[in-house]
């Protein structure tokens, strides 16, 4: 293989994680398959209507495998009122479709969570008579934690060619099902009232046909094999015994062997993972010490890092962890960081605080590393509205490009379980395809110019370097803001990308909640050994 792929890959040494059956599969030290074909799902109408033919083609004998952080059973996947996801698994269990859901068990809906959400799901979805559907609430995560991943699997018995995975930073919920004109998904979910009446939701995820397949596959058997109670609360267990919401898991069908390499396929994927350290006795087995794996292939790659790092982010809250790439921008003075990320917090109140105290801090130590090579925006549509930033996306030097589940922060980088796909392209022998052009779709949304054809490659030509990419969301921005500032008189200027301003919120407030921050917003799931060495 190309050294300046496996350059940015992580060994199965350096995953640190020798109790996964992940890597099983892979010879030697390689923690990675080849022969796969990605393609990017850029927000959640592409995604979903893409689920919703995959699962509707569903046959007898097949499996489906869900994970997420919440789900909507109400949810449409397209714009037919019978694409709803409860009446689109329901009809693959009618077809004798093995249906299995891990969802998060969720906090209390009073603190903004979706627990009675996603029970609702399993008591309509689970049946105690019929052996082909499953759903299990899934508690089984550091105090304070969640299970974030957010990811499908479909394996077909009778044509594994159609094997196929979904990873990245996309619910079946509410207000995701947004396409890239951003005026929000008809089935909205409150968010704070800057983002207006519908809200618009920017997200990305990821289709993964080939040897992967059996990757993405192990990282939920593993979960569902997992002989630790589902929850440790006496009254949940109650509950569940009490209602149709089971309470154990039962077997999955057997292993098939991994989907054969895709002709012409030219990705390498890599799954990173984090699930943290847990204590008394209720270690996760593939994971005993946890696995940050995440936190390790980016800090891999930064290290590595050039020209220009690209990030798509809801949360970019630590400066312990920011502090790599900042120390990146000042050891490269021709490194360029472009963050886009939502322009406020999806709540009101304390949680905003919060969020607005990490992020002053992470934006203030990234500019002051770097003030002419660090911008970070904020989208809005055509109407003027904020759009909600909800993406997981990295982009470093057009090599290193992963789409997944994890924020900038220590609590994805350590205390969730989540979930990323690494790519890497050997299409090319100086710059990895499926990088760019991943970078220059977004990029070409966030500008207003052709999404695909010969169109986009003409009218993204200026984006290609890093300063080039740099310089054309700078100018985007300023006309947009000039234009806003101008009192919107003549044309609206093309582009969509609004400086981020973060407000001060005063340092004696900043100081009064920097451990609630620490603490509640963005705890620490590393071993304390790690903690000490301040190591991942």
């Amino acid at each position: 293989m190309n050294p300046d792929l496996t350059r940015w890959l992580l060994t199965a040494s350096e995953r640190d994680n020798p109790h996964t059956r992940l890597d099983d599969a892979h010879p030697g030290e390689q923690a990675w398959s080849t022969g796969n074909l990605v393609r990017p799902l850029v927000d959640g109408a592409t995604y979903f209507a893409e689920l919703h033919d995959v699962l509707e083609a569903t046959t007898e004998g097949d499996l489906v495998m869900f994970a997420g952080w919440r789900i909507d059973g109400d949810q449409q996947l397209t714009d037919d009122p019978s694409s709803a996801l409860l009446a689109v698994l329901d009809r693959a269990e009618n077809r004798r479709v093995h249906v299995r859901v891990l969802v998060w068990r969720s906090h209390t809906e009073q603190l903004d969570f979706s627990a009675e959400k996603n029970r609702e799901v399993a008591e309509e979805l689970a049946d105690e008579d019929d052996e082909h559907a499953e759903v299990l609430l899934d508690m089984r995560v550091r105090r304070g934690g969640s299970h974030h991943q957010k990811f499908v699997v479909v394996r077909h018995r009778d044509d594994p060619s159609r094997d196929i995975a979904f990873v990245g930073g996309i619910d079946v919920a509410h207000s995701r099902r947004d396409d890239s004109d951003h005026h929000g998904d008809p089935q909205r979910q409150t968010l704070a009232d800057e983002y207006g009446p519908s809200p618009g939701w920017h997200d990305v995820h990821c289709a993964i046909t080939g040897p992967a397949v059996g990757d993405v596959e192990t990282v939920f058997r593993e979960r569902w094999e997992d002989p630790d109670p589902l929850t440790p609360a006496w009254h949940s267990r109650l509950r569940d015994r009490l209602s149709r919401v089971k309470h154990e898991a039962t077997p999955l069908p057997p292993t098939r062997p991994a989907p054969e390499p895709v002709e012409g396929g030219t990705h390498v994927v890599q799954l990173l993972r984090t699930y943290p350290h847990r204590h008394f006795g209720r270690a996760y087995p593939f994971a005993p010490r946890g696995e940050r794996s995440i936190a390790r292939g980016h800090l891999k790659a930064i290290a590595q890092a050039r020209d220009l790092i690209y990030v798509e982010e809801q949360y970019l809250w630590s400066s312990s962890v920011t502090s790599a790439l900042a120390d990146a921008l000042r050891s490269n003075p021709s490194l360029h960081l472009i963050s886009v990320l939502p322009h406020r917090p999806d709540l009101m109140g304390t949680a905003e605080l919060l969020q607005l105290e990490g992020r002053f801090e992470a934006i203030a130590q990234l500019t002051e590393a770097a003030p002419d090579r660090f911008a970070a925006y904020g989208i809005e549509n055509h109407a003027g509205w904020p759009v909600y930033v909800h993406a997981k996306v990295f982009v470093i030097d057009d090599w290193y490009a992963t789409i997944g589940s994890d924020n900038v922060n220590r609590r994805s980088w350590t205390h969730d379980s989540e979930l990323a796909a690494l790519v890497l392209d050997e299409a090319a022998t100086d710059h990895s395809p499926f990088a760019r052009s991943l970078r220059l779709r977004l990029a070409a949304e966030h500008l207003d110019r052709p999404l695909c054809g010969p169109e986009h490659e003409v009218a993204m030509a200026d984006c290609v370097s890093a300063s080039g990419m740099f310089d054309a969301y700078a100018t985007a921005a300023t006309s947009l803001q000039e234009w806003r500032d101008g009192g919107m008189l003549g044309r609206r200027p093309a582009g969509r990308l609004r400086r981020v301003h973060e407000p001060d919120i005063g340092r004696a407030l900043r100081r009064v909640l920097e451990v609630p921050q620490r603490l509640l917003g963005d705890p620490d799931g590393r071993p304390s050994a790690l903690r000490r060495r301040h190591s991942y």
